[in-house]
């Protein structure tokens, strides 16, 4: 089969392009489209497939503020020809399921997140205080469009996979389309198990509004502990602003050091409502122990409670109740070997098993579909591609 492979954008290396990554090895010959593509920004195994970018790559100022030209990514994606492919595979967290595949192509999408942007953290990001009254009334007006454009381009998707559980019930909330959970995958091998620790919090996390890195900053000010922050973005000035002087800002990591700050971390700080959250994992492939809000993709991860704990939640967005977690935590013993193994469930070659096998069944069903005329144009026969 001809396939093609779809993203929002590559700008760095998150949850959602480690999901892209296993399909690119799932996929070697498919091409990606791409919005928006920074040259090694993202992993060589993603760097070396064919890739194919928007005309808004070469728009002014695109690589740093992107996010500006939110209300031309539905046309952008649109802009895309997939007429070639008989199979698509998107995945999204903003518009990357939108696009428009050849009337008798399958199209399956990995969906990160409805996007978030117009939907349930529309106010997080685009508040009149945040923006200003008057670009908050513009921006409302586009968001009520691209909510009506997100909900209708949900009938192009034949199959959507969702990240969670937590995705799943929103895909059903906004779009009324049911989804089939598969966990996106940490890639264990990557990480240091560690027994011992330096003494140090940590937090890692892009710098942007809903991350709630702000909680972490003024919890460990009143506790007087030390935190490390990994991680840059739009925050980074209001952060360093409040932050006293156990706060330490390592700025954002590149992979081989990455690593080396969860082995020697006391325990990983989490403070968002994430839909998954991969960072958690990461953590607990080290062997550290997550301190979590209690909501969100977390809950699917992080375990509380029962012999094989791997952290506590806290289940206010507040800085007492942080406080009160970390208090907690620091009577507690945990076990770093079990943590370890709690966080190989969810390891890159089962993710890839998982997702391989559910990509099979819908091919088979389609394949099924075509020879029986009973739904899409019949295809040339061939196998999927290795």
């Amino acid at each position: 089969m001809r396939v093609a492979l779809v993203h929002d954008w590559l700008t760095g290396m998150r949850g959602g392009e480690r999901v892209l990554e296993v399909l690119a090895e799932l996929f070697p010959e498919a091409p990606i489209y791409t919005l928006l593509h920074i040259p090694g920004s993202v992993s060589d195994i993603i760097e070396r497939h064919e890739i194919r970018v928007s005309f808004l790559q070469h728009y002014p100022f695109i690589k740093k503020r992107y996010p500006l030209y939110l209300p031309l990514f539905p046309v952008a994606i649109e802009d895309f020809d997939l007429q070639e492919f008989d199979l698509v595979v998107s995945s999204s967290h903003c518009v990357a399921k939108g696009v428009i595949p050849h009337p008798g192509a399958l199209h399956i999408s990995y969906l990160h997140t409805p996007m978030r942007y117009v939907w349930d953290m529309y106010e997080t990001y685009f508040s009149a205080v945040r923006v200003g009254k008057l670009p908050h009334r513009l921006i409302s007006a586009a968001a009520t469009w691209l909510r009506q454009w997100d909900v209708s381009s949900c009938s192009r998707v034949d199959h959507f996979i969702a990240n969670s559980a937590y995705v799943q019930k929103r895909i059903k909330r906004y779009y009324n389309r049911d989804a089939t959970v598969i966990h996106p995958p940490v890639d264990a091998s990557r990480f240091i198990f560690s027994e011992g620790d330096e003494g140090y919090y940590l937090v890692v996390s892009a710098l942007v509004p809903y991350k709630r890195i702000d909680l972490a900053v003024e919890a460990f000010n009143k506790l007087r502990k030390r935190l490390v922050i990994v991680g840059d973005g739009q925050e980074f000035r209001s952060l360093k602003r409040i932050a006293g002087p156990t706060i330490e800002f390592a700025g954002w990591q590149p992979e081989t050091s990455l690593p080396q700050y969860y082995a020697n971390c006391r325990a990983l700080v989490f403070p968002a409502k994430e839909d998954f959250g991969i960072v958690p994992l990461e953590a607990m492939a080290s062997g550290k122990p997550v301190i979590a809000y209690g909501a969100g993709g977390a809950l699917e991860t992080v375990v509380a409670e029962g012999e094989i704990r791997t952290g506590v939640f806290f289940q206010e967005q507040s800085v007492d109740s942080l406080v009160a977690a970390v208090q907690k935590f620091e009577t507690m013993e945990f076990n770093p070997e079990l943590i370890r193994e709690h966080a190989l469930k969810f390891d890159k070659p089962i993710f890839a098993r998982r997702l391989r096998a559910f990509i099979d069944q819908a091919v088979n069903e389609w394949t099924k579909k075509t020879v029986l005329g009973t739904g899409r144009p019949q295809h040339r026969e061939g196998g999927m591609e290795d």
